[in-house]
């Protein structure tokens, strides 16, 4: 079992940036690639950016893109997501997932982190 621990999440005024990070741990982690969802209420969880682990290849939904940048940190286990140029319509709540080799789906492990972009 891979543990997943998001942070930096908060409120932001729209426009502002905030960056997440996501640490993950445990003997099984072996990913294939990371990715960063959101759920915001009353809505299903969506697809926000993901990063191949060994490559470093980057694909993003298009609500994002030229706005959200994710990166990795193979030493650390650590993914990160910048997030710039805010709108009320970002606010949700940010979980990490991860894909293991040999995988189909996404795994969530955390309690995610709460972004909340508002005048």
């Amino acid at each position: 079992q891979v543990q997943l621990v998001e942070s930096g999440g908060g409120l932001v005024q729209p426009g502002g940036s905030l960056r997440l990070s996501c640490v993950a741990s445990g003997r099984t982690f072996s990913p294939y690639s990371m990715g960063w969802f959101r759920q915001a209420p009353g809505k299903e969880r969506e697809f926000v950016a993901r990063i191949t682990w060994s490559g470093g290849v980057t694909n993003y939904a298009d609500s994002v893109k030229g706005r959200f940048t994710i990166s990795k940190e193979n030493a650390k286990n650590a993914v990160y997501l910048q997030m710039n140029s805010l709108q009320p319509e970002d606010t949700a709540v940010y979980y990490c997932a991860i894909r293991q080799l040999r995988t189909a789906n996404y795994e969530y492990s955390g309690q995610g982190t709460q972004v909340t972009v508002s005048s």
